[in-house]
């Protein structure tokens, strides 16, 4: 069976940032500058996103592009047998993160149905907090949402690379960047907003410390979609003639402009409307719905947030489930249709107690943690940073030949930075994700 290609390089370059921008981005990065010191950690965040997510990208795509196959079969390829088992937990990590990830990109769905049906129109912010709260606590709603985004994420992944994902891409990255534009507009405007912006753009470099250095490196290395399979995939049907090193520079450029836009959409809006710029995911789904509520078009806006939200979701999450079906697709020999619906009705399953553990099930928890939790703390702490590190070592050591010979394109395109980039796969950067798991799971 011959392979799916893109159909274009522009095609590819919009599929993996879809896949790297997704709630994080959106939700998650404007979070931390809010709570880690402003326009340094978005100076360090910077720093740590091209030394190290760039290097780790570069070995993900050059690896799929390499043995032309999903993850498990690229490490057993390149790397030799004994390197499968990195392969096989980049799907199993791609499987986990995605049936709790499309619990709230359900909630998205959610958001938008009720903003298109008027039923937040006269919200107070006390009240949009507590319809998030009987939202996600609830036994019912928030499964029936969860179904409707895996149907979706179903639906454009059984079209095949470049009749599904691609043609996707096309449509949903520049409806992202539309969206977003016209948000950023309109928080800019607002009475207040400037010193958003300055706490967004001038560093204070008091707050620069270890935590908010393992925050910066941490966000700058998860933010990419690195260590979960999606960009060994996507790179392995990448054609050969195209230049690995400069596709990947697009990637990281689209995913840091997106970041820095949510940036000057919610932090400007925050300080405007003297709110907490560090409240977490409450910001996303209760502060800022409230501020827009109060707002001129204050529907209209309302709804292109939320559209923002669900099409930052849905284009992460079809590379996760383009990395499960290839599996099943390429070990398996299933054909694409069955492969797809099958896993997406997998994975829906195993999303359903995830969502129950923030209502009915809170009570039963792994590790002092509920079953959503846990999936989150696991997949972030443990499989991510491990599969990274794994990509890294092969790429540097294990196989730095062919890896140098596709990053190259076997000679004809040079890569100025390839000693630099091996280097930094050798030691700097599993040094660095280290760093961030050690960080993460000990505190030290």
């Amino acid at each position: 069976m011959q392979r799916e290609h893109w159909g274009s390089r522009i095609g590819f370059i919009l599929a993996a940032a879809g896949s790297a921008v997704g709630l994080g981005n959106i939700w998650k990065f404007p979070y931390l500058v809010g709570a880690e010191g402003g326009g340094a950690f978005l100076v360090v965040y910077i720093a740590f996103l091209i030394a190290i997510g760039l290097c780790v990208m570069i070995a993900e795509i050059a690896l799929g592009r390499q043995a032309q196959a999903n993850p498990f079969s690229a490490f057993k390829r390149v790397g030799g047998a004994g390197w499968s088992i990195f392969g096989l937990m980049a799907v199993l990590t791609a499987f986990l993160i995605l049936s709790f990830y499309s619990v709230v990109g359900g909630w998205t769905i959610a958001y938008v149905v009720k903003t298109l049906t008027g039923g937040f129109a006269g919200y107070s912010g006390a009240e949009f907090e507590g319809h998030f709260g009987a939202l996600v606590t609830d036994a019912v709603e928030p499964i029936i949402y969860h179904g409707a985004f895996m149907a979706i994420g179903v639906l454009i992944v059984i079209n095949g690379i470049s009749g599904g994902i691609e043609k996707a891409s096309k449509i949903m990255m520049p409806l992202l960047f539309i969206l977003l534009a016209l948000l950023v507009v309109r928080s800019l405007t607002l009475e207040g907003a400037w010193a958003g912006v300055e706490y967004f753009l001038v560093p204070d470099w008091s707050h620069l410390n270890p935590d908010m250095v393992a925050a910066a490196l941490g966000q700058a290395f998860f933010t990419l979609s690195l260590g979960m399979g999606a960009l060994i995939t996507y790179g392995s049907y990448l054609g050969n003639k195209e230049s690995i090193p400069n596709a990947a520079v697009w990637v990281v450029g689209l995913d840091l402009l997106v970041a820095i836009l949510a940036g000057f959409l919610i932090l400007p809006a925050v300080f405007a409307f003297n709110m907490d710029p560090a409240a977490g995911p409450g910001l996303t789904f209760i502060t800022l719905p409230a501020i827009f509520a109060e707002l001129p078009f204050g529907t209209f806006i309302q709804l292109c947030f939320f559209l923002l939200l669900f099409v930052a979701a849905i284009t992460s999450a079809i590379s996760l489930l383009q990395v499960v079906v290839a599996f099943i697709c390429e070990e398996f020999n299933v054909g694409r249709k069955a492969a797809t619906i099958w896993v997406g009705i997998v994975i829906f399953l195993f999303g359903v107690p995830s969502s129950l553990a923030l209502g009915v099930w809170g009570d039963v928890t792994f590790f002092e943690l509920n079953f959503f939790d846990f999936l989150g703390y696991l997949t972030d702490n443990y499989f991510l940073p491990l599969g990274a590190i794994a990509t890294c070592l092969v790429a540097g050591w294990v196989s730095y030949d062919k890896f140098a010979a596709e990053v190259t394109n076997e000679g004809e395109r040079p890569f100025a930075y390839l000693i630099a980039w091996k280097w930094m796969c050798r030691v700097f950067a599993p040094i660095a994700i280290i760093y961030v798991m050690a960080h993460s799971i000990f505190g030290v």
